[in-house]
């Protein structure tokens, strides 16, 4: 929860505020039952500190920072990846690098925002991923007939445009969160990076920084259940999606926390490609 220690810092300066917000969050999080999820009471915690402050986007300035971020250097990437031997690859491991740019798991990544980003594409771009599912997940989108792209984060959503661009699919859905959560993308957002160009923005209807299927809405469940094939990207959507019985469904994500390394048998910081097999 150090995102939301941070947040605290950088939004209250009331003392006595400041001190019944962690009171609250403390109470909240003693209260919960053993088996939710940690985006759910991820979606508590920010809940909390956003109703007393009355603030709907908590993090909007940081968002709006991380998505210039990547925006400054987009031909840069684009033409990194339209020059490469093998642009799907070049495309694919950028996003994966993007997701990195998580409030919630790598607050250091804000510190030196832009040269940690660089060093993160560096080594993506030469990495043996841990589990490396990318050739099948290629040939399954050429066959596809709709796919859902399930987003994660501000900042890393230039990167998931970039793939997007890259794969060039006649129909594409790219899903957002249902109001703003933590650094999670939204369809401002989106629209603001320009993916509603090249594919159909949607709201998953829920405003926890996962894809929690039982919580959506209808809209998004009726394209969720349409789709062929599901790219979902980061582990707060593989935590939500995490005992899903599909196999059309493919995990891209790097590995912040050792729950999630034990539970891949994989290491904390692997990149991952991993098509679901539950």
């Amino acid at each position: 929860m150090k995102s939301f220690e941070r947040l605290l810092e950088e939004k209250v300066n009331d003392y006595n505020i400041k001190c019944g917000l962690y009171e609250e969050i403390n109470k909240y999080i003693n209260s919960v039952n053993s088996e939710i999820t940690t985006p759910e009471i991820a979606r508590g915690v920010y809940n909390i500190i956003s109703e007393t402050l009355q603030i709907s986007d908590l993090n909007e300035d940081s968002k709006l920072k991380s998505n210039d971020i990547v925006l400054k250097q987009y031909a840069d990437f684009k033409n990194l990846i339209f020059n490469s031997d093998n642009p799907f690859n070049v495309a694919l491991r950028l996003s994966i690098a993007g997701n990195i740019m998580d409030f919630a798991a790598c607050p250091e990544f804000f510190i030196n925002s832009e040269q940690y980003l660089n060093n993160i594409i560096n080594e993506v771009l030469t990495a043996d991923f841990a589990i490396d599912d990318s050739q099948e997940l290629e040939d399954r989108i050429k066959f596809s007939k709709t796919l859902l792209f399930l987003g994660d984060n501000a900042g890393e959503i230039v990167f998931d445009k970039l793939l997007i661009e890259t794969i060039n699919h006649p129909n594409v859905y790219y899903a957002v969160r249902g109001k703003p959560v933590i650094n999670d993308v939204t369809v401002d957002d989106a629209s603001y990076v320009g993916i509603d160009k090249i594919a159909k923005v949607i709201s998953n209807g829920y405003d926890a920084p996962s894809t929690i299927i039982e919580k959506a809405s209808k809209e998004f469940k009726k394209i969720y259940n349409d789709a062929d094939l599901i790219i979902s990207k980061g582990q707060g959507n593989l935590e939500g999606l995490i005992n899903n019985t599909r196999d059309d469904l493919y995990f891209l994500l790097m590995v912040k926390c050792d729950v999630i390394a034990r539970l891949l048998v994989v290491k904390k910081g692997d990149y991952i490609v991993k098509k679901n097999n539950r």
